[in-house]
């Protein structure tokens, strides 16, 4: 289920890597890096290391950073890509890991935030570890696995950013 949560904790300065929710799932961060090719939007999607499935580029909040700024340093170390970060999320998603848990294994809630595409790097931490794809909305919506994601993707328009 996707939601857009409380914009107080999203702003302030991240003082611990792992934030847990009152329900126990564990809050991420994820970048949605866009771009307009021929004034058509486009979704960076990345491949996770460990399954090959298609995904945002993600991870946890940075301490001394905020939530959004989290997501921004996620986008360059998985995908070498810089930008313009919003500071707002535009919803989230769940997931659970139990299964190839690399460290870290639960439910957790990922905040969403929208960066535009501004330039690729030549060289980032995660280089050659995954695979990169620049595809339409409607193709990012069928390739990523959580519904929470697919929905999210499947209404993420340009024209509501502006609103914020």
């Amino acid at each position: 289920m996707s939601g857009i949560l409380n914009v107080t904790y999203q702003n302030e300065i991240v003082t611990d890597k792992r934030i847990e929710m009152p329900d126990g799932r564990i809050c991420q961060v994820a970048a949605l890096v866009y771009r307009l090719k021929k004034k058509r939007p486009e979704i960076l999607l990345i491949t996770s290391r460990g399954t090959g499935r298609w995904v945002l580029p993600k991870g946890w909040p940075q301490v001394g950073k905020t939530f959004a700024q989290s997501a921004q340093r996620e986008a360059y170390e998985e995908a070498g890509v810089r930008g313009d970060m919003a500071p707002f999320s535009i919803g989230t998603y769940t997931y659970e890991k139990h299964d190839v848990c690399d460290g870290e294994c639960g439910d957790f809630i990922v905040d969403v935030f929208p960066m535009h595409f501004s330039q690729q790097e030549k060289n980032w931490p995660e280089r050659g570890e995954r695979r990169l794809d620049w595809v339409s909305i409607d193709e990012a919506a069928q390739r990523v696995e959580e519904p929470g994601l697919k929905s999210l993707l499947a209404s993420f328009d340009l024209g509501t950013l502006a609103d914020h």
